[in-house]
């Protein structure tokens, strides 16, 4: 509380204690109402299940089959457009762009033959510039430390560099969503150098991107300060893309673009709002609390060979004894998955074939084991039945460190790729022409009669 209100007076810190007080008063509702009421907190029923508020053709998240009529749990699988992304990702070996190729997916429902994509292709690397006086007015002013907060600055800015901002018409809509998507990479490397410039004092590198180059290329070349990269890191970096582009509409940031949408407002605005979503650490920012995690088990795990440490440490961190206190091992379950994460399953992979490249065998061993004892730590302590499993963030953070990208990048390049799906959906939105999103609130307040301000006695 202090440091909160370290530039108020000492008069001013007791009238600001004051108004924390009666806001927390105030804010305060009876958790049994929530029952009484049925209300499905976080659009969810009562076994966690999502309410269903809309229909898409876009992606399908599977993670149950139907047995003799009742629910069982399976392995899980995503399809983009109705295509498995595992047979995907099998189908993209040895091409370089792969998320170029899913974007179109994406946005036009079926996969590019070889024209359609050399197109998209020239379609694509003619939105990536930015102007001088862009990125010397918007992008290295006010540097932040959050990126997140830099690609919401910039977007919204965007508009004022579009002469036909408000006009939501699909056409147009396809135009800024492809311009975004294309320009998203280039604002994130630069916001984060302007921040190690700026705040952390260091040289400032701005790198222009290649048109021949690929999203992944783009981003490993402006981020080195030589620019060099390997063809197994673009490919690893390409496929990150690939498997955060889509996860249905009812996921955070997606249901936030759909909902923005629905209202009438402007593409640049809808976009921003998704971003400001995937932010937050129980969303996109949940791959940098894993990585979090890891380094404070590293200081608690003396022997990583141990797993009676690593257990000792697990299950301290489920009692919310270790780490940030909350009970969550980051990156194991899954609103949706139960037996297993297909992205997961994609990135395990690839992170196996980058770590013996990078020599970090062991420290891969080690997210092998807390995989595997955090699962039935978890089950243990919360006397689960239902099958758990890691998610895409348990190994993405490690992927992204191997790959030498810096933390503060982490949720942005999440963005750049999710930014893709968020664009498919906001078409889809515009084109079916649905009604507002307005969801209901209960009032489970009280009336009062109204007293002028002379007559207000209170303390």
């Amino acid at each position: 509380m202090s440091e909160l209100m370290k530039d108020f007076d000492d008069e001013l810190q007791e009238h600001f204690a004051f108004l924390l007080n009666e806001c927390v008063k105030s804010g305060v509702i009876d958790q049994n109402l929530y029952v009484e009421y049925d209300v499905k907190r976080g659009l969810r029923d009562s076994n966690g299940a999502g309410v269903l508020t809309g229909l898409t053709e876009i992606s399908d998240v599977k993670a149950y089959q139907m047995v003799g009529g009742k629910k069982v749990p399976s392995e899980g699988e995503l399809y983009y457009q109705g295509y498995n992304v595992q047979e995907m990702v099998k189908g993209f070996q040895g091409r370089r762009y792969a998320f170029e190729e899913t974007t179109y997916l994406l946005l036009f429902g079926e996969l590019p033959n070889e024209k359609q994509l050399e197109n998209f292709l020239k379609v694509m690397s003619s939105c990536q510039s930015l102007s001088n006086k862009f990125i010397r007015d918007v992008i290295m002013k006010a540097a932040s430390a959050n990126i997140m907060n830099s690609l919401q600055k910039s977007l919204l800015t965007l508009y004022s560099y579009d002469d036909d901002a408000e006009n939501i018409t699909a056409a147009n809509v396809l135009r800024q969503s492809i311009n975004l998507i294309a320009k998203l990479p280039v604002i994130s490397i630069y916001a984060y150098w302007s921040y190690l410039h700026f705040k952390m004092d260091e040289s400032l590198i701005i790198r222009n991107p290649k048109p021949e180059y690929s999203t992944a290329e783009n981003i490993l070349s402006m981020l080195r300060p030589d620019g060099k990269f390997t063809e197994l890191e673009a490919r690893v970096l390409d496929i990150c893309l690939v498997i955060h582009a889509e996860h249905g509409g009812g996921n955070n940031s997606t249901f936030t673009t759909h909902v923005v949408t629905s209202s009438g407002t402007d593409t640049y605005s809808a976009i921003a709002a998704a971003i400001a979503s995937l932010k937050g650490f129980r969303h996109g920012g949940a791959n940098l609390k894993v990585r979090q995690m890891f380094k404070d088990l590293k200081e608690h795990v003396t022997d990583w060979n141990d797993e009676g440490q690593i257990r000792d440490y697990l299950t301290k961190v489920v009692k919310k004894q270790a780490f940030d206190k909350t009970g969550l091992v980051y990156g194991i379950g899954h609103a949706v998955y139960t037996i297993s994460d297909p992205r997961q399953v994609i990135l395990r992979d690839y992170a196996v074939q980058l770590a013996k490249a990078k020599e970090r065998t062991e420290e891969l061993k080690l997210y092998f084991d807390v995989e595997r004892i955090a699962k039935e730590v978890i089950q243990e302590n919360r006397h689960l039945f239902k099958p758990l499993c890691a998610n895409v963030d348990f190994y993405s953070g490690f992927v992204y460190d191997m790959l030498g990208i810096p933390e503060e990048l982490y949720t942005p390049i999440f963005a750049i790729s999710r930014i893709s799906g968020w664009c498919a959906h906001r078409l889809e939105e515009i084109i079916n022409d649905g009604k507002i999103i307005r969801p209901a609130y209960k009032y489970v307040g009280t009336h009062k009669d109204y007293y002028f301000l002379p007559d207000r006695y209170w303390d």
